[in-house]
C-alpha cells in the first residue's frame, strides 16, 4: 500500500519533526480508529502526576498498544489528534511525541480544551492508522 508524507513545496513545516503537513494513503487494506487515550495504565490508574510530559509518554504507549492489538504499529499512524488542557506545555507534548514517532510522521492537530473526566488528566490523543 502507498503511503506519500510530506509537506508541500515552499510551505514551511516548522515542526518537521513531529508531523507532516499531508499523508496520502493509496488503496488501504486496513484503517484503524484508535479512541482517545489518556494518561490511563492498564488498571485504570492515572499514570504521570502533574507532568505534562509522562501524561503524555502514558498516552502514545496506550496507542502503541492498542495499534499493537489491531496488527498495526506506530509506524502506521497517519493522523493525530492531539487535546491538552494548557497549550502552554506542548513543548512537552512535542518532546514526547518525537521520543515515539521518529519515522513516518502523521498529520497532526493540537486543541486545547477546559478539562477532562477527571480534573488530574491534562492530555488526550486519538489516532488514525492505514495498514
Amino acid at each position: 500500500m502507498p503511503i506519500k508524507r510530506g509537506n508541500p513545496p515552499g510551505m514551511k513545516n516548522v515542526r518537521a519533526t513531529v508531523y507532516n503537513h499531508f499523508v496520502r494513503v493509496d488503496q488501504p487494506k486496513s484503517l484503524i480508529f484508535v479512541s482517545g487515550q489518556v494518561s490511563r495504565d492498564d488498571d485504570g490508574n492515572v499514570v504521570g502526576g502533574a507532568s505534562m510530559l509522562e501524561q503524555t509518554r502514558q498516552c502514545l504507549r496506550n496507542i502503541e498498544k492498542s495499534l499493537e492489538a489491531a496488527g498495526a504499529s506506530l509506524s502506521d499512524v497517519v493522523w493525530t489528534t492531539v487535546y491538552t488542557t494548557d497549550m502552554r506545555e506542548f513543548r512537552e507534548i512535542i518532546v514526547a511525541r518525537e521520543e515515539f514517532f521518529k519515522t513516518n510522521l502523521p498529520t497532526s492537530t493540537m486543541v486545547e480544551v477546559n478539562h477532562f473526566t477527571q480534573p488530574e488528566l491534562k492530555v488526550e490523543i486519538q489516532a488514525i492508522a492505514a495498514i
